[in-house]
């Protein structure tokens, strides 16, 4: 990879303060994620910038998967997008590009602490892992979403919707999205019938007729309503 320089100016020569970064988006009609977020961190001297998303908030099985990307400039990966834009072939060509010109790391929250932690918390814990596996580290964050990991020592920017907006967070999203899938993909050979190859354990028809037919596995979410209620019947 290339290294990164310290003029910390946009490719359009334009020093854009980050938190003016969303509107200038906004005004142009922007509906592509770029580097403008990038940009504006590089410009107030940050020179590693981390883009962190996750994936698997919603499914009743299965693992929080999260994942942090640092771009470099002057050698973006190919085919680039928000992950639920892509089709399953381009979210794959693009995962490998990723992987040949970035600075990545993929890291999950098990199910376990998703029921002791909550979603949320271990949500931002799996981000946590990814950001500390980096390396190099990033010194700058972008985090999807309106809140960030409170145990994360490194200055960060909470982005709604990053993934439509930043090109580091749509390359972690589909870094996320791509690793998840294929866990459910394994699990689903382990346990077939709940059709976690295709729902990712997200609570299809299907799922939810398997889980009352088939009952709760160990990669079940014991604390999510659908399940506890399965275990728990009065």
């Amino acid at each position: 990879m290339r290294g990164w320089t310290r003029d910390g100016l946009p490719a359009s020569g334009r020093s854009v303060p980050l938190a003016l970064a969303v509107q200038i988006r906004f005004v142009e009609g922007m509906n592509d994620p770029d580097l403008l977020l990038e940009d504006a961190a590089r410009a107030r001297g940050y020179l590693r910038i981390a883009g962190v998303d996750e994936v698997g908030r919603g499914p009743l099985a299965g693992p929080v998967t999260a994942a942090a990307v640092i771009l470099d400039p002057d050698n973006l990966p190919v085919g680039l997008n928000d992950s639920k834009k892509l089709s399953a072939k381009r979210r794959a060509l693009a995962e490998a590009e990723i992987q040949t010109r970035a600075v990545w790391a993929v890291a999950h929250a098990s199910v376990e602490e998703i029921d002791q932690l909550n979603i949320l918390r271990a949500s931002h814990l799996a981000m946590q892992r990814a950001v500390e596996a980096l390396d190099p580290p990033p010194d700058f964050l972008l985090v999807d979403g309106n809140l960030i990991p409170r145990d994360l020592a490194i200055p960060a920017e909470a982005v709604i919707k990053g993934d439509g907006k930043s090109l580091s967070i749509a390359a972690a999203s589909i870094l996320a999205k791509e690793c998840r899938d294929r866990i459910m993909v394994d699990l689903a050979q382990q346990f077939p019938g709940y059709g976690w190859e295709k729902n990712a354990g997200y609570p299809s028809k299907q799922h939810r007729e398997a889980l009352v037919k088939l009952g709760v596995t160990p990669h079940h979410r014991r604390s999510f309503k659908p399940v506890h209620n399965i275990l728990y019947q009065e």
